[in-house]
């Protein structure tokens, strides 16, 4: 199969050709613009892309058809472009990634090893197995991409439902429970439990932030930070958990598979519009699953033995 390291605009045009999809098509797959894509296109050098945009062309190129790749390996060495030969993987079991790229929506994946963590308020000692977590919340392009596959209803910000490309780097919100986890079956995940999400933010010893112990409100978007609206998901470096995991303390709330009553779950994580104190991993929050604010959204887990089993571990 082809594969891609730095994609350039010869490398899109000939994914795009090889799909056999307009730009029109192929933009609304990728979750941009066409006007985006043509861009792209237009330069014959690697290219500059945001994260999320390569890990869109990436998923989609691992997600063709082989008669896609064998089409697109020889267009790229039409147009002048050489890919790199993809190597076989030694014999034998291999050791778990501790970053994975999920070959269904793209998104990067932390694993968080199994052991026992400090949970909660009181500090409970819990025994969790191993799973992997999102790296970033689920983006606006990347719900992009998952209305444009399913027509499944897009988040009321979007004008005339579509996406401006302004926010395409920052967490998706106006999405109920229901949104959140049609958005993880679709991409073969889950919606982490609330223990699962604390774990990712406090790592095993349980400090009070995803950074430490101190209580730094400028490693996080909280009311603190006076932005007054959500920021791109990589922004802020510093306020990263101890497993690599980012906006784990601020941002958007986010959505949890626990439920806390019937018809309620758990939320994490604080947001923009909550006071920093209120942003602390291990503090309750819940709301009825068919809410759905400015400050809510969410991001994906899975089994550490789904990913392998995906990955061919």
């Amino acid at each position: 199969m082809a594969t891609v390291e730095r994609w350039s605009g010869l490398e899109v045009r000939a994914l795009r050709e090889a799909s056999r999809m307009s730009t029109e098509e192929f933009a609304a797959r990728l979750g941009v613009s066409d006007r985006m894509v043509s861009k792209w296109e237009a330069r014959k050098d690697t290219i500059r892309l945001r994260q999320v945009n390569q890990a869109a062309l990436d998923t989609l190129l691992s997600s063709s058809s082989r008669d896609v790749h064998e089409r697109f390996a020889s267009l790229a060495r039409s147009l002048g472009t050489v890919l790199p030969a993809q190597e076989a993987p030694p014999p034998g079991p291999q050791p778990q990634q501790h970053q994975v790229r999920h070959p269904f929506d793209g998104k990067k994946m932390a694993l968080v090893e199994a052991s026992t963590f400090l949970c909660g308020e009181e500090n409970k000692p819990i025994w969790l197995p191993s799973f992997y977590i999102d790296v970033f919340p689920v983006t606006n392009s990347d719900y992009a991409r998952f209305v444009a596959a399913t027509e499944h209803q897009p988040p009321q910000h979007w004008p005339r439902g579509k996406c401006p490309e302004s926010i395409f780097d920052h967490p998706v919100v106006f999405v109920t429970w229901y949104d959140a986890t049609a958005y993880a079956t679709w991409a073969g995940k889950e919606l982490p439990s609330s223990q699962q999400w604390e774990k990712s933010a406090r790592g095993v010893r349980g400090e009070t932030y995803p950074w430490g112990d101190s209580a730094t409100p400028a490693k996080c978007n909280s009311r603190e930070s006076g932005i007054g609206s959500t920021t791109p998901v990589s922004r802020y470096h510093s306020g990263v958990s101890p497993y690599g995991v980012y906006d784990l303390c601020g941002n958007t709330w986010e959505w949890c598979s626990t439920r806390s009553e019937p018809g309620r779950y758990e939320l994490k994580a604080g947001a923009w519009t909550s006071p920093f104190p209120r942003a602390i991993p291990a503090v309750f929050n819940d709301a009825s699953a068919d809410m759905l604010d400015d400050d809510t959204g969410f991001r994906c887990a899975a089994s550490a033995s789904s990913i392998e089993a995906l990955l061919g571990g």
